[in-house]
């Protein structure tokens, strides 16, 4: 059973590559991992469809559009806007399967890049990252970058050695 800070203090763990999406919602252990796809209809307004493996189908039946936002030969995002909808839609997703339709407070979101650019990330990319885990809802974004990271140091923001917070 969970105490009643976890419940106020929700912690989600994002972990990011082009090829696969994974959610964790910490305290429940619940975990979402599916390619990060959307399907986004343009006729007659543009609309999402469906995010990660629903999104491949479909983009297919519907003539809709599917994009992968993260991958992109030099860089991370390729597309900001249709990021920032993936990374919300999978967040909402988890913790609507974590959770339920109990009310959940907004959530502190470390977002865990899984790549490793040449010469490390620029400002401008650990700002969108940190713009992203925002815009997905969080209270507070952290970005780190390093090892993968257990429940025990993601629910007491304690990460120790083996990566870096980036911001």
């Amino acid at each position: 059973m969970m105490g009643i800070f976890q419940l106020f203090n929700p912690v989600v763990y994002v972990k990011l590559s082009p090829d696969m999406l994974t959610v964790r919602e910490v305290n429940s252990g619940y975990e979402l991992s599916e390619p990060p796809l959307i399907a986004i209809a343009r006729i007659p307004k543009e609309r999402v469809l469906a995010v990660g493996q629903e999104a491949a189908a479909i983009a297919a039946s519907q003539g809709a559009e599917l994009i992968n936002p993260f991958k992109h030969p030099r860089a991370l995002l390729s597309d900001f806007t249709v990021a920032g909808q993936v990374v919300k839609r999978f967040v909402q997703k988890a913790s609507k399967a974590a959770m339920g339709g109990i009310f959940r407070p907004a959530p502190i979101i470390v977002l865990h890049p899984l790549v490793n650019p040449e010469g490390g990330f620029t400002q401008i990319e650990i700002r969108a990252m940190h713009e992203l885990a925002l815009g997905a809802g969080a209270r507070k974004a952290i970005i780190w970058h390093g090892r993968e990271l257990s429940n025990e140091e993601l629910s007491s923001l304690k990460f120790g050695s083996g990566g870096e917070v980036l911001n």
